[in-house]
């Protein structure tokens, strides 16, 4: 059965940011970076598992997958099989903020 993907608003917010960053420099990138980014992470709906734990928090619930230089963080629910997107985080920004969540 497949999960359901959602995004977080922390999620949306890093999208903004990182599009944002990009647009004024090549507006054709950044759409095609950002389809990526959302693509890679609508992907975990048919293997979630697929993801490592997220080394930084050692919570078997958070875990990421990397695209390019950015990982993807993400919350698994097995009850419900949903997923949530938490973070779209650039390798260079260092440590990820997780917040506290369900």
């Amino acid at each position: 059965m497949d999960f359901q993907v959602f995004l977080s608003n922390d999620a949306l917010s890093d999208l903004e940011c990182i599009l944002g960053y990009i647009v004024p420099h090549n507006a054709v990138a950044a759409e095609r970076l950002g389809n990526q980014l959302l693509d890679a992470a609508l992907s975990l709906r048919t293997f979630p598992e697929r993801g490592r734990m997220v080394p930084e928090f050692r919570r078997p619930e958070l875990r990421e997958i990397i695209f390019r230089s950015y990982r993807i963080i993400y919350r698994m629910n097995n009850t419900d099989h949903s997923l949530e997107v938490i973070r779209f985080w650039h390798g260079a920004r260092g440590f990820p903020h997780i917040p506290r969540g369900g």
